[in-house]
């Protein structure tokens, strides 16, 4: 197996580089616990969550959020 630069993978035909970026992404997704959030990023999560535990029944579900971004 040879190894790539940076610079060799910016070389290769689009198709290939998607098949890297998607193993890179998908070996960073295995692992939540390591990418950390920045400061504002769990300032928001807790201002969500707070809102949340007010008003429960304000939100909707993943499934119909979801069906409504696909028009379902």
């Amino acid at each position: 197996m040879s190894t790539l630069t940076l610079d060799d993978v910016f070389t290769l035909p689009p198709a290939e580089r998607l098949r890297i970026a998607a193993a890179l992404w998908d070996s960073v997704a295995d692992q939540p616990g390591l990418v950390p959030l920045t400061a504002q990023q769990a300032q928001e999560l807790d201002a969500r969550y707070t809102d949340y535990l007010k008003q429960p029944d304000t939100g909707v579900t993943w499934a119909d959020a979801k069906a409504k971004v696909l028009g379902k």
